[in-house]
């Protein structure tokens, strides 16, 4: 799943938090951070909250019942 934005960083990585499978955030650049990872969520911040609207960033998880729990979310703020 693509993303253009995220505003609230507890609100989304709380949601991460509660998937039961891998989720990973797929940079522009080709790297793969584990979001299950709190040291990657840190080091995503600044992908995800301070990106250029250039930047392709990708959501991918493992689990279809967590894809769904992201979709969710992300349509809140459409």
């Amino acid at each position: 799943m693509k993303i253009k934005k995220v505003t609230n960083a507890p609100e989304f990585f709380k949601v991460v938090d509660s998937c039961q499978g891998r989720v990973e955030l797929l940079t522009g650049e080709g790297d793969r951070l584990n979001l299950k990872s709190k040291l990657c969520q840190y080091l995503s911040m600044s992908q995800i909250f301070s990106r250029s609207e250039e930047l392709h960033l990708e959501i991918v998880a493992s689990e279809e019942k967590d894809l769904q729990k992201l979709y969710k979310y992300f349509s809140q703020y459409e």
